[in-house]
């Protein structure tokens, strides 16, 4: 038996130079294949900074990030040219206007964009199954586009689509990453595994134990390719506390960095709070009418923000007064909620009927007043007029509505979870140690409802210690402090001055 096995070993030895040279010819191929591809790509623009943003011409929280970047790096490098990848059909002077109109930012003339025919790729409608997967395969596929476009000398992820960075930083651009939301999150992770349905977890998969087993895997296996493509950036800043402890936990990173970050000495995700309109928001006075009372809700009309959640407990809370004659039953009875939106597609625009339907079921549309995409200066209006503000996204990565509603004066109704629980709706230390509340915090339709009698029905003057409390503490989200953050992170990618 062991002359059979030296023969054997000494026939494996034998083949061995073959089994090389025909890993090393499968290497070489795939290394030529690589380089192949490459070279159908132009050659880099020096000087130029591209921000990848498909959707720029939106009106939420991640397009008021990309346009107050823009503007810091205006400034502060009015040298570098500063590329916008958009969809077809959105031209430099309607981004322009966009942004002045709907965030009151000014962006000088100059900035070039480079359309995107295919951004339909990452529209989570087209997939229906397996939704991460076509969207990442199709953000991958979108950022080659752009990439054939031009490109840059740093290219800047603004929509948390990781999977075009490996290919950027083959092309030899420096990668900065932006990210408001883990594509993949441990709490994604963790609610299949309890299998609670949600949006983004179907009845029909929370109810069985065999496909649930079944996304567990496959949520895991995304994570890591979601890790791998993440780990290619440069340099990552993440817009809360939450989306850093997540970043932190899917990205891969050398073991010095990971070693470092454990330590608390940095090489982890930068913490860049999104910028706030504090400032202008803060002019406004903390007293309200007391005539007509309202909530005011500011959100995109998208599944996540869990609209219906806010009319479910709108809808209970005025239950609750019926025709009682109880003080404050009155202002619960007059009160009235201003759903404040923008719509980005039919889907959205779908979904916004679908909202006004059912507050029609609920028996609350008389007092429901729907506010689409409107400019800055309504939004000013309606936010300087409210007395409470409601917010009901479970894990929001951040929240800046909710800084908002505090910057004006209207006391924040937020969802314990994520961003609003960690950075924002926090208790405010006063220099003499004493703390304030800033707002309050809800989970359920009940305890929305609770919040919602609560600040209706509250005296003024505890009303306007709230407001003043919470409007002290949206200061650390401002605009001002963005910038330095923003700048402060990404300064050293940047091209040289010429």
């Amino acid at each position: 038996m062991l002359h059979d096995m030296r023969s054997t070993m000494a026939d494996l030895m034998a083949f061995a130079p073959y089994l090389v040279g025909c890993a090393l010819s499968l290497v070489t191929a795939l290394v030529a294949a690589v380089l192949g591809m490459l070279r159908r790509f132009p050659p880099m623009q020096k000087g130029t900074l591209a921000f990848f943003h498909p959707f720029a011409d939106g009106g939420g929280g991640g397009e008021r990030v990309l346009w107050c970047a823009v503007q810091a790096l205006q400034e502060a490098r009015p040298d570098v040219q500063i590329v916008i990848y958009a969809r077809a059909g959105v031209s430099e002077q309607q981004l322009v206007q966009d942004a002045q109109q709907r965030f009151n930012i000014p962006i000088k003339a100059g900035i070039k964009v480079v359309p995107l025919v295919h951004t339909d790729l990452i529209l989570p409608e087209r997939y229906p199954r397996l939704t991460l997967v076509g969207q990442a395969v199709g953000a991958a596929r979108l950022g080659a586009e752009a990439l054939r476009g031009l490109v840059p000398e740093v290219f800047v992820d603004t929509t948390g689509w990781a999977f075009a960075y490996p290919l950027a930083r083959l092309l030899g651009c420096r990668v900065a990453a932006y990210t408001h939301y883990p594509t993949v999150s441990t709490d994604m992770i963790g609610r299949v595994w309890r299998r609670e349905a949600t949006y983004n977890n179907d009845a029909s998969v929370a109810g069985s134990p065999l496909k649930s087993a079944a996304k567990l895997l496959y949520y895991n296996a995304f994570a890591l390719w979601y890790g791998a493509c993440g780990g290619c950036a440069h340099v990552v800043m993440v817009n809360s506390s939450w989306t850093r402890r997540h970043v932190a936990s899917l990205f891969w990173r050398n073991p010095v960095k990971r070693l470092l970050a454990r330590r608390g000495a940095g090489g982890g995700p930068l913490r860049v709070y999104p910028p706030c309109d504090t400032e202008e928001l803060q002019r406004l006075p903390l007293d309200r009418p007391l005539k007509q009372l309202f909530l005011v809700s500011v959100a995109q009309f998208r599944p996540e923000k869990n609209h219906r959640l806010q009319l479910d407990a709108f809808a209970a809370a005025k239950a609750r007064a019926g025709n009682s004659g109880q003080a404050g039953a009155h202002c619960l009875r007059a009160a009235r909620l201003k759903m404040v939106g923008s719509c980005r597609n039919d889907a959205d625009a779908a979904r916004l009927a679908d909202l006004q339907q059912y507050a029609q079921q609920l028996g609350i549309a008389d007092s429901v007043d729907w506010c689409v995409n409107v400019p800055f200066d309504e939004l000013r209006s309606l936010l300087g007029g409210a007395v409470g503000g409601l917010h009901t996204m479970r894990d929001e990565h951040f929240g800046i509505s909710v800084v908002e509603y505090m910057a004006a004066g209207a006391i924040p109704i937020a969802h314990d979870s994520a961003g609003p629980r960690e950075d924002i709706v926090v208790p405010w230390v006063g220099d003499d140690g004493s703390t304030q509340p800033t707002g309050f915090l809800a989970a359920s339709a009940d305890e929305f409802a609770d919040a919602i009698t609560q600040v209706l029905i509250m005296d003024q003057r505890d009303r306007l210690k709230i407001a003043a409390a919470a409007q002290k503490h949206a200061s650390s989200f401002s605009t001002q402090r963005f910038e330095q953050d923003f700048m402060a992170a990404i300064g050293p990618m940047l091209p040289r001055k010429r």
